[in-house]
């Protein structure tokens, strides 16, 4: 395996400016003009995504002559406004979840632009699941029902904070009111922060993911960690949670730390997406080089291996969420894209196109009634809902 230094990964991380820079350079058959700078948005310095995309980046720099920046950045809402609206970067790592509340505008997504997105390509299946120190009393999740306890709260990603404030108590059984009296949230900025909180005493218990760095760094903290089961024989619980996560799968933990091999938990996509109008040309050459390059990559990083095809057409079969028709040409050349899978992506895109235009709705309702375009504002909660009441929400075919 290769090893990527630190000072490697933030060298590849520093931005370039514009996007698409003059005089592009030729691929190597010169039937694709690649552009001069490719810049890629992840999560922060510290999650598996930014690791794994600088494993496989070189290589696509290596071999098409593109420039690609790897930009780490942990605000989630921030990313996609990079992406959609700002447009400095031209691809997104974010998770499913993730997608879902940017389309749905849940939470602090209602202050951003309505943009439809496309998935590119599969990057990992992500185990996740609540972390505790070695030495917590906690022994189960039922344990968080009894006493006050501190739960970490990612402010820096919606789901993050549902997953927390609401699947969680959800999962349990406890109303929205027993939560408040047992759970005394604690703020994170970052991921990295979030995590750490359980090896730092800031939290007793925070929501992550088993394959990232600071997980790792954890792990090998004086007392270590452990994980606090999600039973899958608790179906109700399960079904509760869903309502909240609906982009989850259930799943028995087989990556990332050892501390988590074997405990039940959830399963969050990670995808590489682009705004819908990204260039078919680009996004069919990059699915190409993806699929075609895999075997020069997969042994680059653990994640990197859950980026096959394989993987993508296991998820093609279970995603709501649409794919780039660049994708999708080449999925079609090679025989890995169907009948049926032309209708879900319709159907998708059909679903997707209906909420962003609700959300337009009422983000110019809004505007020529003098009311403010705000989560935490009442009247225009108000006025998205009656646009978005009675649409069909995105939800993993499980």
């Amino acid at each position: 395996m290769t090893t990527i230094t630190l000072k490697q990964m933030l060298g590849s991380a520093l931005c370039g400016g514009a996007l698409l820079l003059s005089a592009p350079v030729l691929a190597k058959d010169d039937a694709f003009e690649w552009p001069r700078l490719l810049v890629i948005g992840t999560p922060g310095t510290a999650s598996g995504s930014f690791i794994s995309t600088n494993a496989w980046a070189p290589i696509l720099q290596k071999d098409v002559g593109t420039v690609v920046r790897i930009v780490p950045e942990d605000s989630e809402t921030m990313r996609y406004r990079r992406l959609t609206d700002r447009k400095d970067i031209a691809i997104s790592s974010v998770t499913a979840a993730e997608m879902r509340f940017q389309v749905e505008g849940v939470g602090g997504y209602i202050n951003t632009v309505p943009a439809p997105q496309r998935i590119v390509w599969h990057h990992n299946d992500s185990p996740w699941g609540y972390v505790v120190s070695g030495d917590s009393d906690l022994q189960s999740l039922d344990d968080l029902k009894a006493g006050k306890h501190r739960v970490a709260q990612g402010m820096f990603s919606p789901p993050m904070t549902v997953a927390v404030t609401k699947a969680l108590p959800a999962f349990l059984g406890m109303s929205e009111d027993q939560a408040g009296e047992r759970f005394d949230f604690v703020p994170a900025s970052s991921y990295a922060e979030n995590c750490r909180s359980v090896v730092e005493g800031k939290a007793d218990v925070a929501y992550c993911a088993t394959i990232s760095a600071v997980v790792s760094e954890m792990e090998g903290a004086p007392g270590g960690i452990r994980w606090l089961p999600m039973d899958q024989s608790n179906t109700e619980g399960w079904q509760r949670y869903l309502e909240y996560r609906p982009m989850l799968v259930p799943t028995t933990i087989d990556q990332g730390v050892d501390s988590a091999r074997g405990v039940q938990g959830a399963t969050s996509n990670f995808l590489y997406t682009v705004p819908a109008g990204a260039d078919d040309a680009l996004i069919y050459n990059l699915s190409k080089w993806m699929h075609q390059s895999y075997d020069q990559y997969k042994s680059k990083h653990p994640l990197a291996a859950r980026m096959s095809l394989e993987q993508f057409r296991a998820y093609l079969d279970r995603t709501p969420l649409p794919v780039h028709e660049g994708t999708v040409k080449y999925l079609r050349e090679i025989g890995e894209w169907s009948e049926q899978d032309e209708q879900n992506n319709q159907q998708a895109i059909e679903k997707m196109d209906r909420w962003i235009a609700a959300r337009r709705a009422a983000v110019e309702e809004a505007r020529q009634a003098g009311v403010k375009v705000d989560f935490q504002n009442p009247a225009f909660l108000e006025i998205q809902n009656k646009h978005t009441e009675g649409l069909d929400g995105f939800r993993s075919r499980i």
